[in-house]
């Protein structure tokens, strides 16, 4: 389950570009994955500080780019992962594809395993997940980045935000009338509703998905931003120049992103064009940095912790998904007769009682998780551990 797309040894001392290593990308992939696993997690989803919530609909908070991040990085790492030389001599491209289908149905198997589990109720499963379509941006990005070139990737990407902005807009939404960017009634919700049907989509949302169908066409351009970028990476420029680039384009990118909110919203549901934009550019931004601190100038300090939870990023992003829900399943009787879950229940006695504030509380029961997810993975890392699809 380890993610398929990583670029690294678990060993890594030096990294080089030219070895297919970047020792900032698994960093950064780590610091994404433990953000994911902290906003996740809370000890009470009644207490939660503003920040680590997604924003109620147009808008975003730090919560929202975590994901796209992620999709990015996925591109990112498509380039290592695929791009060297001789990866066609050995295999041909037949055995690769088969490979990059292969990984992306067991990635998606895995995310309907987690809408399952503990219920295993077919009629009201959940399909759409952040495993899917991580599945399916991995998917397409990689094929397109085997048959086109980089310029015939900037076509494409443009293709899909300009068109999915034309959809959202322009298209009168069956059953409405007309085109809107409302949570029940826009093009993206007709769809969920139409093809997954209310009975499969996210719960809370019921009659639309935020990881649903015709988004996750825009999601791909956040992986292709992030192909776009692995490639000027492996491009043979010196690492100053290339920093320097890829922190330009991220402002740029950025600031297009915050244009085009004025009439087509930054909105993370509905994953429109500007939050690709937006999302990708400050992803550019965050990698232009690492890259420059710890690839160039070989900065280590705090860095490894980090490096071990992106080097089985899947790994602990399903587990855990996974371990809270089969931990209430294991009920503990309290003093007033009541049954409560067991992680209800340790985050209760031993957690909660220490601060007075609730909220304060909650964030120290995400960072608890985390920090037993850094013990795990830090010496899954030393024991050169690597779980991989």
């Amino acid at each position: 389950m380890q993610s398929f797309v990583s670029t690294s040894t678990a060993n890594v001392q030096s990294t080089s570009v030219a070895s297919g290593r970047l020792l900032s990308l698994d960093f950064f992939r780590g610091l994404t994955v433990a953000a994911m696993i902290l906003v996740n997690n809370p000890g009470d989803w009644g207490h939660i500080y503003a920040p680590l919530e997604h924003a109620a609909w147009n808008g975003w908070t730090p919560t929202d780019l975590i994901f796209p991040f992620f999709l990015f990085i996925v591109g990112v790492s498509i380039t290592f992962a695929l791009g060297g030389a001789g990866k066609f001599e050995n295999e041909g491209k037949k055995g690769i594809v088969g490979k990059i289908v292969k990984r992306s149905a067991t990635l998606f198997l895995l995310g309907l395993f987690l809408n399952f589990f503990p219920k295993f109720d077919i009629t009201t499963v959940r399909i759409p997940g952040v495993l899917q379509r991580i599945a399916l941006v991995y998917l397409a990005c990689s094929l397109i980045f085997l048959k086109t070139t980089s310029r015939q990737q900037v076509t494409l990407l443009a293709v899909l935000l300009i068109g999915y902005w034309l959809l959202m807009t322009l298209v009168p939404v069956p059953g409405v009338g007309y085109p809107n960017l409302e949570p029940e009634t826009n093009l993206a919700a007709w769809f969920d509703r139409t093809l997954i049907t209310p009975a499969h989509v996210y719960k809370p949302a019921k009659v639309w998905d935020p990881e649903g169908l015709l988004s996750t066409l825009p999601a791909i351009g956040t992986g292709l931003l992030g192909v776009l970028t692995g490639t000027w990476l492996r491009a043979d420029q010196s690492p100053a120049e290339k920093a320097a680039w890829l922190f330009t384009v991220g402002c740029l990118t950025t600031l297009a992103g915050l244009i085009w909110n004025s009439f087509f919203p930054i909105n993370k549901a509905l994953w429109t064009s500007s939050f690709v934009l937006l999302a990708g550019g400050l992803a550019m931004l965050g990698l232009a940095i690492c890259y420059w601190l710890i690839d160039v100038k070989n900065y280590r300090r705090g860095v490894l912790p980090f490096v071990a939870f992106g080097i089985n990023a899947i790994t602990v992003f399903f587990l855990s998904g996974l371990i809270p829900r089969i931990m209430n399943l294991i009920h503990v009787d309290q003093p007033d007769g009541t049954k409560t879950g067991l992680k209800e229940y340790l985050y209760r006695s031993f957690i909660a009682p220490l601060f007075s504030d609730p909220t304060n509380a909650s964030l120290a029961g995400a960072l608890t998780f985390v920090l037993i997810w850094f013990g795990i993975l830090w010496w899954m890392y030393r024991k050169n551990v690597i779980i991989k699809v």
